[in-house]
């Protein structure tokens, strides 16, 4: 136990090189990590992933609340959320050097993080258990680098400045969901992880209750970040449902025309955006909105963009049966 405390606690052993290793890793990977979201480098971002630090504190987080010790505990927490607050920062002072013009949601590496799902809360609890089970077993450590790959723990804050810099703050926020239910789950799975290995101390019947409680009181964090990436989900699972109806219904609707083909479908809120290839005249548009009824929700404007670059407002679901 005390080689796992001392490789989780930057406030115990050489705290001198211990913090200054830790926070000059830390700044690298924030600008590494920021330049790579800007320039949507996917290999750049996973170099920050590698190099990252901020794992550290949170799996302290984790060994303090097994151990019931709170010095511990409030020693990490206390280094995860300033290390936090610095990547957050270094993505704020990128952001100033940005055009006003920046595409936020052009940018993939920004999109993928801005609108959270189910799924990546359910990577985040099993790459904790993957990363406590690494750091309590040498025998295993070598999955290490692996690990620190698949938890996103640093991206995620450079995109929330970015954001929070560009004055996006509901993308940020998004984002920041991202890292919270990230942190949560890495704490949740490694507490467990380091209990079951025995790395909790003995304690006195009357002792479980102050852990039962942190069991509990995580979880219930854990609940609260859930529902948002559950609501995400569901939201982009109708999205996706919608789409392929929308997609299916301007396809039979383009079939009078020869060589005519629906090349996307988008939903830009509150738009539905038809992009649309013909060679010929297009069918009256109205009958396409019609045909919409049922498909989708009711008060969705229809917006049909043809092949030479030209906008046409169909009109707006459900309108022409409320009239």
């Amino acid at each position: 136990m005390a080689e796992l405390t001392d490789d989780l606690d930057l406030a115990a052993g050489d705290t001198t090189s211990k913090q200054s290793a830790f926070w000059t890793m830390l700044t690298l990977s924030a600008v590494i990590a920021t330049a790579g979201v800007l320039a949507d480098s996917t290999a750049t971002v996973i170099g920050a992933m590698i190099i990252a630090p901020l794992s550290t504190p949170i799996m302290g987080i984790a060994l303090g609340v097994a151990k019931r010790d709170p010095a511990t505990t409030s020693r990490a927490t206390r280094f995860a959320l300033t290390g936090a607050v610095l990547v957050v920062l270094v993505g704020v002072c990128f952001s100033l050097l940005l055009p006003g013009t920046f595409d936020l949601l052009g940018n993939s590496q920004i999109a993928s993080r801005t609108s959270p799902g189910l799924l990546d809360l359910i990577a985040a609890v099993a790459t904790g258990f993957a990363g406590a089970v690494a750091l309590a077993r040498r025998d295993v450590a070598a999955v290490l680098p692996g690990v620190a790959i698949a938890i996103s723990l640093v991206p995620p804050l450079a995109v929330v400045g970015v954001c929070f810099g560009q004055g996006a703050f509901v993308l940020g926020l998004g984002a920041l969901v991202l890292f919270a239910s990230n942190l949560l789950a890495l704490v949740l799975a490694g507490t467990l992880v380091f209990t079951v290995l025995g790395y909790a101390t003995e304690a006195e019947e009357t002792r479980g209750t102050p852990r039962r409680k942190a069991y509990l009181t995580i979880g219930l964090l854990l609940v609260v970040v859930g529902i948002p990436l559950v609501g995400n989900t569901a939201a982009a699972y109708l999205v996706s449902v919608w789409t392929g109806r929308v997609q299916a219904t301007a396809e039979q609707w383009l079939e009078p025309v020869p060589g005519a083909s629906v090349v996307s479908v988008d939903f830009e809120s509150p738009d539905v955006r038809i992009q649309v290839q013909t060679p010929g005249d297009l069918p009256p548009v109205d009958e396409l909105v019609a045909d919409l009824e049922g498909q989708i929700p009711n008060g969705l404007p229809v917006i049909i963009t043809t092949s030479v670059g030209q906008e046409i407002d169909a009109g707006t679901v459900g309108s022409s049966s409320s009239s």
